[in-house]
């Protein structure tokens, strides 16, 4: 059989943009944060994961320049040989001084962060326990440990109980790890970290949590997860990335000293991956400082939420509930999705379509991500407009 032939045979994308309603590669020519350009037109942007809104600030955009200017465009190595700069070390430094952790280690994406963590502290005979809807990273992560005779078990979605029950039946005697998103990606709900740790102190089982949607929008400062719940002590590990509130490109995680130097002698995607550009670590740099410097972005951020949560659901539509910047707005059918994206994006609003296998099927939603940089103007037109095509498609 041609290993092409799926390729070949499948069409629903084809079928989508034959209708007019395929909302993926949307081409952005022109971007300022909460208003961006697509096709010729400006629209409001709903949908990004740059949730301070620092991706066009000034000292963000001045400090990525600079490091162009010092360092060039890229490190041509791996952090492992001829790719380690001093900003890397920087970085490293300071977000570990931030996080509260005694070191941290940088990747080059988010994603490639879990895929060198997790098979690397879970080997043969470990067990891998995962939250039923983590994140993809780390389901492939542990998907790679699996392929090394490293067991992966799951758990139901935030059911603590649950995951006593996993832990109770497996081996007393084999190594465990817990890895789950600290703020779900999808539906934006919070792990329950605190009896999640409990759980996990009783068994004797490691523990990381992926801060990748947790900084700079939940904890003390915008410093995640364990700080929201003040259990950054008993947190064993964070993950996360820059690509959302830090405005950049990059993974990191941190960690005990003795843990971290062990990943960096022992982590295939960072040994074998080109490290993190220098315009990358730079930006980072100086949103991680603006964060630090102006935690009142934070507050604004879930203000901003708070207004958005409680407009539409005075129009009438089924929003799951959570604490963070995520506001998932059901839509239920597949086809009335990609339609109500259309109709948004149309009168001027962009936010993600997301449908299974990303969600369940009928739960197919409009997941809109808030900005602190959106203004009480922004969040009056996108509630309007939401108004408009809930009536337009008869959901309202």
């Amino acid at each position: 059989m041609d290993i092409f032939k799926k390729c070949f045979n499948w069409n629903l994308a084809d079928k989508i943009k034959k209708k007019g309603l395929y909302p993926y590669f949307r081409e952005i020519q022109e971007n300022e944060g909460p208003v961006v350009t697509i096709e010729g037109k400006e629209r409001i942007m709903a949908g990004s994961n740059n949730y301070l809104g620092l991706t066009a600030h000034p000292k963000v955009r001045e400090a990525a320049i600079a490091a162009v200017n010092k360092y060039g465009t890229g490190c041509s190595g791996s952090r492992y040989l001829t790719g380690t700069l001093d900003l890397h070390v920087e970085l490293e430094a300071r977000l570990a001084e931030f996080l509260g952790f005694e070191s941290v280690l940088l990747y080059s994406t988010g994603y490639q962060t879990a895929l060198g963590i997790i098979p690397t502290i879970a080997q043969r005979g470990d067990y891998i326990v995962s939250d039923k809807e983590n994140h993809a990273c780390i389901m492939n992560g542990a998907m790679i440990a699996k392929g090394a005779l490293t067991n992966f078990v799951r758990y139901k979605h935030n059911d603590m109980e649950d995951l006593e029950r996993v832990l109770a039946g497996l081996p007393e005697k084999a190594g465990k790890f817990i890895v789950s998103d600290g703020v779900f990606s999808v539906t934006g709900e919070i792990v329950n970290l605190p009896e999640l740790l409990k759980i996990a102190k009783k068994f004797g089982v490691r523990v990381m949590i992926d801060d990748a949607h947790s900084l700079g929008v939940i904890g003390e400062g915008g410093r995640g997860t364990a700080s929201h719940f003040g259990l950054t002590e008993e947190t064993d590990m964070v993950m996360g990335t820059f690509s959302k509130t830090l405005s950049s490109l990059g993974g990191y995680v941190a960690g005990p000293e003795r843990v971290i130097n062990y990943l960096k002698h022992h982590s295939s995607a960072l040994i074998f991956s080109a490290s993190p550009t220098p315009s990358s670590c730079a930006a980072t740099l100086a949103a991680l400082q603006i964060l630090k410097d102006e935690p009142e972005r934070v507050g604004k951020l879930l203000a901003n939420t708070k207004y958005l949560r409680k407009g539409l659901m005075a129009l009438g539509f089924n929003i799951i509930q959570n604490e963070t910047a995520i506001v998932p707005v059901i839509i239920g059918d597949l086809e009335k999705a990609f339609l109500v994206w259309r109709k948004l994006f149309d009168y001027g609003v962009f936010v993600n379509a997301f449908i299974p296998p990303a969600v369940p099927p009928n739960m197919s939603m409009m997941r809109v991500s808030m900005m602190a940089s959106l203004t009480e103007d922004h969040l009056n037109k996108i509630i309007d407009v939401f108004g408009k095509v809930g009536k337009e498609v008869g959901m309202l």
